[in-house]
């Protein structure tokens, strides 16, 4: 059994093709897809996190839509760019949506990738301290956004407060018990895997990961998967990790799917350079007929070793396709694969 969800990116545009033509578009679209999923038996509802894009960005006034709509599908992001937060009320945020949904966030967070201005984390008000790069910030925030969900208090109270307090230290409020062991990191590299296994977060793993080896991408995330158990195991962590992967796959069931999907069938992994110091390797697409794709899927080296797999899906061509897409993959794929 493996759990399914979709990941958004949340495009809109103005052109032809696209059903969602704003922002207002993408996010009632999100919502009613979320809807739509838990209806079908989907297991989550995750979404990218961009900044200055025509993207999906400020995740948690659509999780916590999305988690007053539902009872039973997670939500949560994949990923969160830390170098742009407030841990402090990042945490707020995320507690609230967390107590909205009852529980259901699960929430994916990583130090980001190229964006679309330079160094757009300063326009935030974040940059790095003497001797950080901005990827050590996002580990910085990524830390104190940890230690302060743990619901320790920590601030010192004021005697004349407005309100009477508890006794003892104050935390950040709302606090949704639970939510420590939710929180995923999204791992570039087998040293920030370990690193994240070490702080007790779960791990998610993308079609996008530093080229270590040379080695194709499921063979690459697969040890990725393994050294991040060990060091899980190493840590003494009373839990069982959870680790995701994601992948674009298309069950092509109709004409529709052929037209938009049809040409991805030879697709290959590719490499290239993330920036000028980091090489990467993009994971391949899945597209073929259903009995094709169980075949390959099989093949997976990653998939296989994860017990979450997210699908990327093409928001822009609106609700009903994509609920069809993932239909498609639970009903004609996963039970192939031993998954439902």
């Amino acid at each position: 059994m493996k759990k399914i969800g979709f990941l958004s990116f949340g495009h809109w545009s103005s052109t032809a093709y696209s059903q969602t033509r704003s922002a207002s578009d993408f996010l009632r679209q999100s919502i009613d897809l979320a809807v739509a999923a838990e209806e079908l038996g989907v297991d989550g509802a995750y979404f990218r996190v961009h900044h200055f894009a025509r993207q999906a960005a400020s995740p948690f006034p659509l999780l916590s839509a999305i988690g007053a709509r539902t009872s039973k599908i997670e939500i949560g992001t994949g990923v969160i760019d830390m170098r742009y937060e407030n841990p402090m009320y990042m945490a707020e945020t995320a507690g609230a949506a967390d107590l909205i949904s009852e529980g259901r966030l699960q929430l994916g967070i990583s130090r980001g990738s190229p964006e679309q201005v330079i160094d757009g984390w300063r326009y935030f008000g974040f940059a790095p301290e003497d001797g950080e790069t901005d990827a050590d910030m996002a580990r910085r925030h990524t830390e104190v956004f940890l230690k302060v969900i743990e619901g320790e208090g920590f601030a010192r109270p004021n005697p004349r407060p407005m309100f009477a307090n508890p006794p003892g230290l104050l935390r950040l409020e709302p606090y949704s018990e639970g939510l420590r062991d939710r929180i995923w990191w999204g791992s570039g590299s087998n040293a920030t895997g370990v690193w994240a296994a070490k702080l007790g977060m779960n791990l998610q793993s993308s079609t996008l990961k530093n080229d270590e080896t040379g080695e194709p991408l499921h063979v690459q995330q697969r040890k990725q998967i393994e050294a991040y158990r060990e060091a899980w195991r190493e840590a003494g962590h009373a839990r069982e990790p959870r680790v995701s992967v994601s992948r674009s796959i298309f069950a092509l069931t109709d004409d529709r799917d052929r037209a938009y999907f049809g040409n991805d069938s030879d697709s290959r992994d590719q490499v290239g350079m993330l920036d000028e110091q980091t090489r990467a390797i993009f994971g391949r697409s899945y597209a073929a007929e259903p009995d094709v794709l169980v075949r390959q899927l099989k093949e997976d080296e990653a998939i296989e070793a994860a017990d979450t797999l997210l699908l990327t899906i093409p928001n822009q061509l609106g609700v009903d396709y994509n609920a069809h897409l993932l239909e498609s993959i639970l009903t004609h794929v996963a039970p192939g694969l031993g998954w439902r």
